[in-house]
């Protein structure tokens, strides 16, 4: 008996140990990509249901019981494509958009190098409050501005509001890029001859590229779904693709499949463009947020 209780308390061999330790890990990385499969289905579900439901036809749509297994249709397609003018609300949107990246990177590039170089803490707090500021404050001041200067329906009301959507979030991400730049390398194209701004576009840009890059597609995304400024600001000429999503809502009815199929179209472009660039995406915003 007591060689049996002597026998049960010894320590494993370390054969034992190895197989035990790694039996331990084997679990942990199951339950770590087990944890994973369940984040990306609840993520992925929506866009999984949108796309079912821009192939299947309003009655299957509307049905009470989910209705998983249909014969598809491109019937929903065809009808924003060809009788809702989407490729023109797409071109409003891409133009809207490009304007707005690019004004906000003249604009904010400059700001941010000033608030990083000569720490404008406040200039930096006063932009993120106008960031986290809800949009529908400045709608009312935008919109008479606007209508008093005829610019309602015009490509210049919507980038110049859009700046309040993207170009913040520029500001934001170059700031800790310029930080990072050492300012012994200014100093040094100083004594070379180069004046400030010379230095900042021979030294401080080219070092920061990935920051910009980053920057720039988030500014695009961002300008690219907004709806609200859109919506109140746009007219027939500039109308943009989340306001014509908006118009398959009616007071009678809603055309869930028009709707899932302009959400597929206005998805795609994003989702394209941020897996062919996420290693951009990626690096800019771990190389920003690492200090040292």
């Amino acid at each position: 008996m007591k060689q049996q209780v002597v026998k049960a308390s010894a320590p494993l061999s370390t054969e034992q140990q190895r197989a035990q330790a790694l039996r331990a890990k084997r679990l942990k990385t199951l339950g770590i990509y087990l944890l994973m499969a369940i984040v990306l289905i609840i993520m992925l579900f929506p866009f999984y249901w949108m796309v079912l439901t821009s192939f299947r036809n309003q009655v299957d749509n509307t049905s009470p019981i989910p209705v998983w297994f249909f014969k598809p249709t491109l019937a929903n397609y065809q009808n924003v494509i060809a009788r809702n003018n989407f490729l023109e609300f797409t071109w409003n949107s891409l133009v809207v958009a490009t304007l707005a990246t690019g004004l906000g990177l003249v604009l904010g590039l400059p700001a941010a190098y000033s608030i990083a170089r000569f720490k404008q803490n406040g200039l930096a707090l006063a932009i993120l409050v106008a960031r986290l500021t809800p949009y529908i404050t400045y709608l009312v001041p935008w919109y008479i501005a606007f209508r008093a200067l005829k610019l309602i329906d015009t490509y210049v009301a919507l980038t110049l509001t859009h700046l309040i959507v993207g170009m913040p979030l520029i500001i934001w991400i170059m700031i800790s890029f310029f930080e990072e730049v050492p300012i012994e390398l200014e100093e040094a194209a100083f004594v070379d001859g180069a004046s400030r701004l010379g230095a900042f576009f021979q030294i401080i840009l080219p070092l920061s590229a990935p920051g910009i890059v980053a920057a720039s597609i988030l500014s695009f995304i961002f300008s690219w779904n907004q709806f609200l400024f859109s919506l109140v600001l746009s007219g027939p000429n500039t109308k943009t693709v989340p306001v014509a999503v908006f118009n398959f809502i009616s007071y009678g009815q809603i055309d869930f499949g028009g709707l899932g199929a302009a959400a597929v179209l206005i998805t795609l472009p994003v989702i394209l463009l941020t897996l062919a660039i996420q290693r951009y995406i990626v690096t800019g915003l771990t190389m920003g947020a690492v200090k040292g």
